[in-house]
């Protein structure tokens, strides 16, 4: 990789992003180990304590191995802004001191805000969020999400969970900023970084081994007893994918199989809204993993991307 002098003009970082059960985290892992550097996450559900099975978080061994970031920053029963992990980045930078963390993750928002500072987010449009917000009263849940269907279908295709009426009512707000920012890219480029990618079917196979091994590993134990000692989970720990679906299943309302099935589900549609996100809102040299790549194969790719291109100015 490049010389660690190019830090002294400010923080740096390799990124790599795409999909959730691509590898990311395993190739990450991987390089970190070898180059022994520090791993940033910039996944939005790693920051919740105790939620570590149904997020896929580092295990103890591999947090002995590799110093990490953004994990267990808050209780499933707290708020956290990107703001608030914004602070926390920093804090790892500066002690990263010259040498570039590794930002790992699929949580785009957290990816833009480092490449491009917490201004990027556009200011809040009061009238467009009154029109959101009259659609959600009147016509309820689906008429907001037909209206922003319409409005932008890429907005919506880039939603992390479109069920949730805040992040509809935001998205409305936002859909005009998301494509005039799409089409001004033809003249101006975002920072380049990685990403890792794969054939559908073979993703969707990866996706459904993780959600069985999750299952199978402890998740409605987790749930239950997070559940136990939170009964109050905030707005953002919901949206992690399985917990919901864990409860249900102890609660009676669906079996395991269902449970399953509702989980590979939901995971595969945040799969689908990651990469149009990705690819309408970043500036990302795509790696293709195929099924039969070893961690060590993919990581000699990424690696090679990282030398070419060098790491990417942050700004925290």
């Amino acid at each position: 990789m490049h010389p660690e002098s190019a830090c002294v003009d400010g923080p740096r970082a390799y990124f790599l992003v795409g999909p959730t059960a691509v590898g990311k985290s395993a190739v990450a892992h991987y390089l970190a180990r070898q180059d022994r550097r520090d791993i940033l996450s910039t996944d939005s559900m790693l920051i919740y304590r105790g939620m570590d099975i149904g997020t896929d978080k580092p295990n103890e061994r591999e947090r002995l191995e590799v110093r990490y970031w953004g994990l267990d920053l808050a209780t499933p029963d707290q708020s956290f802004s990107v703001g608030d992990y914004m602070e926390q980045a920093a804090r790892a930078f500066q002690a990263a001191a010259v040498r570039p963390l590794l930002a790992v993750g699929g949580t785009g928002l957290y990816v833009k805000c480092l490449t491009e500072g917490l201004d990027a987010l556009p200011p809040a449009n009061a009238a467009l969020r009154e029109q959101a917000e009259q659609l959600l009263l009147t016509g309820g849940l689906e008429a907001l999400q037909r209206a922003l269907k319409e409005k932008s279908p890429d907005a919506y295709a880039a939603l992390a969970d479109p069920q949730n009426p805040r992040r509809l009512v935001r998205a409305f707000e936002l859909a005009e900023t998301f494509a005039v920012r799409t089409l001004a890219w033809n003249s101006q480029k975002l920072p380049l970084i990685i990403g890792l990618e794969m054939k559908r079917a073979d993703l969707y196979k990866r996706i459904e081994r993780r959600i069985r091994r999750m299952f199978e590993g402890g998740l409605m134990e987790e749930a239950r007893e997070l559940r136990a000692k939170y009964p109050e989970f905030s707005q953002t720990a919901l949206q992690a994918i399985g917990y919901a679906e864990a409860l249900a299943c102890l609660d009676g309302a669906m079996n395991l199989n269902e449970a399953i099935e509702r989980t590979a589900v939901r995971t595969r549609r945040l799969a689908k809204r990651q990469m149009t996100w990705f690819r309408h809102q970043a500036n990302v040299c795509w790696i293709e993993v195929n099924e039969g790549m070893t961690v060590e194969e993919t990581a000699g790719q990424v690696r090679s991307l990282w030398e070419k291109y060098g790491s990417t100015s942050v700004l925290v």
